[in-house]
């Protein structure tokens, strides 16, 4: 069995071995939770990957559009109601061809908990037998990933033309700037206090026979890692695609893929759009499945642990990125234990950034590819690896198969003089 096969197999038993985890370790909440948020970063360090390894793109506002999910989310659902009747005591707009009303909730004043105004309309301005509905969760889901997108979008085609430093400067200005707004607009968002949202299944779900209640974390496993499985598969099949050469070359020079015709703002906005679109998907069900989401996930420091996620995994190789995240995930909680030497004490709850900082300088000085990436294309190209050689030998061969034919012919015809003529001729008349 060739090297390429046997990655796949490995690949596609690990994907079999994840999907069967929660039979092993299904009744251990601390464990199911290690999981769900390993695939959460390992989404983000793969999508970033594709960005910044293959499309060259150092941004750091990648944790941002995974915010732009959450919050999208989880402000329809706390905002957004839909209604038979008008309220005529919030924000109401009728929805053309339909008896249907869409109602937006004013903000509650700052410091109360009085009623909204979809509460107080009950009591007064509501028919009776009106319908009041809520958007189903995958819609709230769906809106944050919509924008995501379209955050994505403008940013790209505002910041795009930039390169290197300033793009890094602006993204992480813009950033900032999300945070500092979502702490300000307290009424909105309810600032540093975090945003509430539903479970992902608030009613529970049942499958296959066997019923799940709304917080239990086995549907958040299986959704996580589909969106993951997704999310790997599509990366893979746009990095081999024109899309992706495209994208390379532009990564590699600019100018020379430009003078080419390679239209480079457009990839460069396109490319930008996908890993926003993927980071606000993982955003949104993180948001909800954790049920709560505040500005704090926007400090710097966690845009810091997806990059070094990436890095440390490989930058150039998306599934070095997802493997690498999942595995620094576990290690990270596991270097939580706090030991002892002797008289000292060590505290692992601070020092385990420490160690893995100093892991991710060690990686950048000496395997600048990544801990995991060599070996991961060493099976995924050690067939091409092999071709190449062969091809080589064969050429090899070939050549001095010719320079034997030759010099055989050169041989059967002995030397010839400079004046073309056979040795001796010349002296056939001489005394």
């Amino acid at each position: 069995m060739s090297k390429t096969a046997i990655a796949w197999a490995v690949g596609l038993a690990a994907g079999l071995l994840l999907l069967a985890g929660p039979a092993v370790y299904g009744d251990k909440p601390y464990i199911m939770h290690l999981f769900i948020t390993a695939f959460f970063y390992a989404i983000l360090a793969s999508s970033w990957s594709l960005l910044a390894g293959y499309g060259g793109q150092f941004s750091f506002g990648h944790m941002a559009f995974m915010a732009i999910g959450g919050y999208t989310s989880g402000l329809i659902g706390k905002f957004i109601r839909f209604t038979t009747a008008p309220s005529q005591l919030c924000n109401d707009f009728k929805l053309p061809g339909s008896e249907w009303w869409l109602v937006v909730l004013k903000p509650r004043d700052v410091g109360t908990i009085k009623e909204t105004c979809l509460d107080l309309a009950k009591q007064s301005t509501l028919p009776a037998g009106t319908f009041i509905v809520t958007p189903p969760i995958w819609a709230s889901i769906l809106m944050g990933v919509l924008m995501g997108a379209v955050f994505g979008l403008l940013i790209g085609a505002l910041v795009l033309r930039l390169r290197s430093t300033y793009l890094a400067l602006f993204t992480i200005g813009f950033s900032e700037i999300l945070r500092a707004a979502i702490s300000a607009e307290i009424p909105i968002t309810e600032g540093q206090s975090g945003l509430e949202l539903l479970p992902l299944f608030p009613k529970g779900v049942t499958f296959l026979g066997r019923s799940f209640s709304a917080t239990s974390k086995i549907p958040p496993y299986y959704v996580m890692l589909l969106l993951l499985i997704f999310a790997i598969l599509f990366m893979t099949w746009l990095a081999g695609s024109r899309f992706g050469l495209f994208v390379r070359a532009l990564r590699e020079d600019e100018e020379a893929a430009a003078a080419l015709g390679v239209n480079t703002v457009r990839y460069k906005v396109l490319i930008f759009v996908i890993t926003s679109t993927l980071a606000a998907a993982a955003g949104a069900i993180q948001a909800h499945y954790i049920g709560i989401i505040t500005p704090n996930i926007l400090i710097i420091l966690q845009m810091s642990l997806v990059i070094a996620m990436a890095v440390i995994g490989g930058l150039e190789n998306i599934y070095a990125a997802a493997v690498g995240a999942i595995i620094i995930q576990f290690m990270l909680e596991w270097l939580r234990s706090s030991f002892t030497i002797g008289p000292v004490t060590v505290d692992m709850t601070v020092w385990r950034l420490v160690f893995f900082g100093a892991l991710l300088m060690v990686t950048l000085r000496f395997q600048r590819n990544g801990l995991l990436a060599p070996i991961i294309q060493r099976f995924m190209r050690g067939d091409v690896a092999k071709e190449v050689v062969a091809i080589r030998e064969r050429q090899a061969e070939e050549d001095l198969a010719y320079a034997a034919a030759d010099a055989a012919a050169r041989g059967a015809s002995g030397p010839i003089t400079p004046a073309g003529e056979a040795p001796g001729a010349a002296e056939e008349g001489a005394p």
